[in-house]
């Protein structure tokens, strides 16, 4: 009779397979719009200053700061406006003692000039203004390269190109980026009883929901999911699809990796391949297998589309996150009470799918073979291993999904 080897826990199940991941070398360039949420394959250095000149930070005037030193609400200085320059002008006028140019946000500071005076804190009288507050040489100025001095390395080989990483990029003018390649994640799907989404089914038979959860997962978290063809229960069958994933960075089966007589995933893994553990101490999701098959890493998921997605969740994204260099997530977690109570399985981690109502957790989970204890859930309890029973009212933390 067929058993679960020794059982490990999710922490030494994922350093078990961070141990054998290879992280992704291909490069490629892309669009400037298309790097965002990718990885930088290049380190990028500031080719020159941001700002490029002293620019005014605020519209207002220029003038020198040591004729306004003795500015107040009832002693305004007075200065002669001599001109004005605009955001896309050259100025090409000379700031003397007693005099001052209009300029706006963004504007070069004209030659003289080392501090701007708000318009707030001016009269205009025709060709002059009256300043009643003084203002410190380098005032409402962004000096030049204060932004980005040249020669700066923006961007380094490994960053994560966020919004912000993209705005530096785009401040330098650059519109071609090389990123490391995405990952592509062979998903076979297992079983007999199984049909194609979209195609008829006879009653004895269930939708492959498996396949459509894992690619979803995959492309939130930075690779690309191809789906092969429904596969049978068949050891041959099950190898020859294994062996198109020598093309893959990764490979996720799902069904057949527990301990029932149809269940061959892993007598195929460990007579083809190494199988670097078979059976994890969570719930749900016990029956899950990592495994290496032709160089490649390989999770077996449980068919049960709850404990499929759950442990996809749990192993498929930070595998896929670690394999294409992404940083890790960290979900946002809430604290609040739980409306009944719940009993756990000694031994075994239980993630505890949930749902908030009226400011309470609300446990949604109710069966490995329903989708909807995820669908209906806001977030999961993790339960210790160690605790059988949370009573109604104790406070956890609830760790919420995207």
């Amino acid at each position: 009779m067929k058993t679960f080897r020794l059982l490990v826990s999710l922490e030494e199940a994922l350093q078990l397979i961070y141990n054998r991941i290879r992280q992704v070398e291909a490069v490629e360039e892309v669009d400037l719009d298309e790097a965002v949420r990718r990885v930088s394959a290049e380190s990028v250095k500031a080719s020159f200053n941001v700002p490029l000149f002293d620019r005014s930070a605020m519209d207002g005037y220029c003038v020198r700061a040591e004729d306004v030193y003795s500015a107040n609400q009832f002693n305004p200085v007075r200065l002669k406006v001599i001109g004005s320059v605009g955001v896309d002008e050259e100025p090409k006028i000379t700031i003397r003692s007693g005099e001052c140019v209009q300029v706006a946000t963004g504007s070069i500071i004209p030659e003289g000039g080392n501090a701007v005076v708000m318009y707030e804190h001016t009269e205009r009288v025709e060709d002059e203004i009256l300043v009643y507050k003084p203002v410190y040489p380098g005032e409402n100025i962004s000096k030049k390269g204060s932004d980005i001095p040249e020669g700066k390395e923006v961007v380094k080989d490994g960053d994560y190109l966020n919004a912000s990483k993209i705005g530096v990029l785009a401040a330098l003018g650059i519109c071609r980026v090389k990123v490391y390649k995405k990952p592509s994640v062979l998903i076979i799907p297992t079983g007999n009883e199984l049909a194609k989404v979209g195609e008829r089914k006879s009653p004895t038979q269930v939708y492959d929901i498996n396949s459509h959860t894992l690619a979803a997962i995959v492309k939130e978290n930075g690779g690309i999911p191809v789906i092969h063809d429904i596969v049978p229960d068949d050891e041959r069958e099950i190898e020859k699809a294994l062996e198109k994933g020598s093309e893959k960075d990764l490979i996720v089966i799902t069904g057949g990796s527990s301990i029932g007589t149809r269940d061959i995933i892993y007598d195929v893994l460990n007579k083809r391949g190494e199988v670097l553990f078979h059976g994890v101490q969570v719930k749900p999701g016990k029956p899950t297998i990592g495994a290496v098959f032709n160089g490649k890493i390989v999770l077996a998921m449980p068919g049960h589309p709850t404990s499929c997605l759950s442990n996809a969740y749990l192993f498929l994204r930070p595998v896929l996150r670690k394999l294409a260099r992404l940083p890790e997530i960290n979900p946002r977690v809430i604290r609040a009470r739980l409306c009944r109570r719940v009993v756990a399985t000694l031994g075994r981690r239980f993630f505890l799918t949930v749902k908030l109502r009226n400011g309470e957790v609300d446990p949604v989970f109710k069966e490995s073979s329903a989708i909807t204890s995820m669908a209906e859930a806001d977030g999961y309890v993790v339960i210790p291993e160690n605790v059988d029973t949370i009573e109604k009212g104790d406070w956890v933390d609830v760790y919420l999904f995207e």
